[in-house]
């Protein structure tokens, strides 16, 4: 049995992971953190029965009482690498979904669960289909080295570009190698009009409207033809199957694996 806290439970992702672990076999929901709802029952954030088990302000307090052996992670960037290493020094094991960690405090926490010898999972996206859209990008851009990405998410997500769409173009660029387009010198008549680069040449396009969840796709463009690549999650339980996932795997884990497809294809 496995024993899951987790962080951000009031949020929409941490409301689903609840959902999803308390109808799990070999798994127990074990606490809930989040600055939000304080005291409430987890019962009342998930529309279940009432469970015993209350939201907590304080994070060290949550562990400290539920005692899990992995904490799940939806939080905001700035709150995330701090949740982390304060769940890593209590001896649990982090899954992160968390977007928007900057590099400094991820090289801190790969050095913390290094030294504590503990597994710790990040990924930019626990969706299966979206893990494989990013391995299907990677083979083509072999052939198709011209290349932009387009992400679409709901109106509340913080970070722009998206962790998918970078650890995208970080897998595409890695694959095509070396590429210098023939491309006359462009004016963007409004700052921003082309999006973000990567590498040089990889254009990020980010949308953010109310209506939508998570969405990529990954436009290839040849002599003659053009390829595209979609992924579409049209609700947070497409999630799931991927935190489940990560869930299990942590528990064998000694140091940080950033990207779910480390798990699946390794």
């Amino acid at each position: 049995m496995i024993r899951v806290a987790v962080s951000g439970a009031a949020g929409r992702m941490g409301r689903e992971v609840m959902k999803t672990i308390r109808r799990t076999e070999n798994m127990e929901l074990a606490g809930a953190f989040d600055i939000r709802g304080e005291g409430q029952d987890v019962g009342d954030l998930i529309q279940s029965a009432e469970t015993s088990i209350i939201v907590h302000r304080d994070l060290e307090q949550m562990l400290a009482a539920a005692r899990p052996d992995v904490v799940v992670d939806f939080t905001v960037p700035a709150a995330a690498g701090d949740n982390i290493k304060v769940i890593l020094r209590h001896g649990a094991r982090p899954v992160v979904g968390t977007t928007g960690i900057d590099a400094g405090t991820l090289e801190e926490v790969e050095a913390l669960a290094g030294q504590l010898k503990t597994g710790c999972v990040i990924a930019p996206n626990f969706a299966l289909g979206a893990i494989l859209m990013m391995r299907f990008a990677a083979e083509a851009a072999r052939y198709f080295p011209d290349v932009e990405i387009i992400e679409l998410h709901h109106d509340q997500k913080v970070d722009a570009p998206s962790g998918t769409a970078l650890k995208t173009a970080e897998l595409v660029a890695r694959s095509r190698g070396e590429f210098h387009p023939d491309r006359p010198a462009e004016i963007e008549k409004i700052p921003g009009a082309r999006g973000g680069r990567f590498d040089g040449d990889i254009h990020l396009h980010s949308v953010r409207l109310p209506g939508l969840v998570a969405h990529q796709e990954v436009i290839f463009g040849g002599l003659g033809q053009t390829l595209t690549i979609r992924h579409d999650s049209i609700s947070r339980e497409s999630f799931m199957p991927g935190v489940l996932i990560a869930i299990r795997k942590v528990m064998h884990l000694e140091g940080v694996v950033y990207g779910l497809e480390h798990l699946l294809f390794d």
